[in-house]
C-alpha cells in the first residue's frame, strides 16, 4: 500500500518476560496451539526483518528491526533499540532473551510490514514456537522463521541448485523446509512462524533474495544489529 505512515504495530502482551526457563517452556507449549500454519495475509508492500545482537558480553541485548519496500526490497525505515539482558541463554528460549529488545524497536516504527522474516525458527522448535511463531504471534503479523543452523529434525542433502528445497522432519512431521538459496553455499533452514504455510515462507524467502544467501531483510537487519557492513 502507498502513502506514508500507517498505524503503528500493536503488541499484544500477552505474558510476563520474568520466567524460570521451566516456565517459559511451559508457556511455548501453551501458546503453541494458536499458531497459524496457513496463509492468512493479503497482499505484501512492506516486508521486515530482525535481527539481535549483544553487547558488553552480553550485557545489553540490541535488536535491530528493518522494513524494505517489496518487490523492490529497499530499505523504508529501521529502527533499533538496546535494552538489559535479563534472560539466560538456553537453547530453544532464545525469544525469552531477544524479543523484549525487538518489541521496544518495533514500537518505534511508523509503518506497520505486512511480512516478517526472523534470524531464527518458527515451528523448527522442540515445542513448535520458535523466535518467529512467538513474534508473529505477538504482533498479529504473519512470520517466517529463517535460521542460519538447524535446531531440531533430519533431513535429506539438498540438492545444488538455487531454490532447491527438502523438508525438514520430526518424526513423519514436517516442520519446515531446508532451501539452498544460492549454489555452492549452505542451505537455510525455513519454517512458518505464525499465520503463514510452508511452500508460502519458502517462496517469499526466495522473492526477498538477491544475490547472496541470506535474503535482504536479514541482511539490513543484520547490518543495523551488529553496525557491519550486509554480508553474504
Amino acid at each position: 500500500a502507498g502513502g506514508r505512515a500507517l498505524r503503528p504495530m500493536k503488541i499484544h502482551q500477552r505474558h510476563a518476560w520474568d520466567l524460570t526457563p521451566k516456565e517459559a517452556m511451559a508457556l511455548q507449549s501453551g501458546l503453541a496451539a494458536e499458531i497459524v500454519c496457513r496463509d492468512d495475509f493479503g497482499p505484501v508492500a512492506r516486508v521486515a526483518g530482525v535481527d539481535v545482537g549483544f553487547e558488553g558480553n552480553g550485557a545489553t541485548t540490541r535488536a535491530a528491526v528493518a522494513v524494505l519496500t517489496f518487490p523492490s526490497l529497499q530499505l523504508e525505515t529501521s529502527a533499533i533499540a538496546r535494552l538489559p539482558t535479563r534472560f539466560p541463554y538456553v537453547p530453544g528460549l532464545l525469544s525469552f532473551r531477544e524479543i523484549p529488545a525487538v518489541l521496544a524497536a518495533v514500537e518505534r516504527l511508523n509503518v506497520r510490514p505486512d511480512l516478517l522474516l526472523c534470524d531464527g525458527q518458527g515451528i523448527a522448535h522442540p515445542r513448535r514456537f520458535g523466535i518467529a511463531s512467538h513474534l508473529g504471534l505477538l504482533l498479529d503479523i504473519p512470520a517466517i522463521g529463517v535460521a542460519k543452523t538447524r535446531l531440531i529434525g533430519k533431513h535429506e542433502v539438498v540438492p545444488d541448485a538455487r531454490g532447491a528445497w527438502v523438508p525438514l522432519k520430526a518424526g513423519s512431521e514436517t516442520i519446515g523446509a531446508v532451501l539452498r538459496t544460492r549454489r555452492g553455499v549452505k542451505p537455510l533452514y525455513v519454517s512458518p512462524g505464525h499465520r503463514i504455510g510452508l511452500e508460502s515462507a519458502i517462496a517469499w524467502v526466495m522473492a526477498c533474495l538477491t544475490r547472496y544467501r541470506l535474503p535482504e531483510t536479514t541482511r539490513w537487519a543484520h547490518r543495523l544489529a551488529s553496525g557491519k557492513s550486509p554480508k553474504s
